[in-house]
């Protein structure tokens, strides 16, 4: 099963909408190479960074075009889950469980997205396999970036057995 952390992020290298761009904020793309590095012992991982949609006055029609950019990449059999405030408050143990569902259902990649500066479309919560909340705290886009590759390693390390998660 391959793993993608998927970003709408302003960070966004011109012309290019796969990770690695370098920022302003380079601890967080040094922290998110490094836990990408990290997750290939366990999973094909990657990283997308989508450039948000211009705002040009109506936030549903820049929340729509980044939805259409996420759902665009998305394949037959993938698994979407939608990172959002709005979503389900959940531990370690149930990421965990999510993912060895996915795991369990021969799931080919499951991508974990992290919305642009307005949240997500109505399309993409409704496309989410799962909707998960990171924290009732409104985070910034680059620490919730780190947040979520962590945690999916941390999840990986758990179902494996590895010593990095500690109860």
């Amino acid at each position: 099963m391959r793993l993608v952390i998927a970003s709408i992020s302003r960070l966004a290298t011109a012309g290019s909408e796969r990770g690695g761009g370098r920022g302003k904020t380079t601890w967080a793309d040094d922290a998110a190479v490094d836990y990408v590095s990290r997750l290939v012992r366990f999973a094909p991982t990657e990283e997308w960074i989508l450039k948000p949609a211009a705002y040009r006055g109506n936030l549903d029609v820049a929340r729509a075009e980044e939805g259409r950019r996420l759902l665009e990449r998305l394949q037959v059999g993938d698994r979407l889950v939608v990172l959002d405030e709005r979503g389900s408050s959940t531990d370690t143990k149930g990421w965990a469980a999510l993912l060895e569902r996915f795991a369990q259902q021969a799931s080919r990649r499951v991508i974990f997205a992290i919305g642009g500066p307005y949240g997500h479309a109505d399309e993409v919560r409704a496309r989410a396999d799962a909707c998960l909340s990171l924290s009732p705290l409104v985070l910034n886009h680059q620490v919730a970036r780190v947040l979520v590759l962590e945690q999916v390693y941390r999840v990986q390390s758990l179902l494996r057995g590895e010593p990095y998660h500690h109860e």
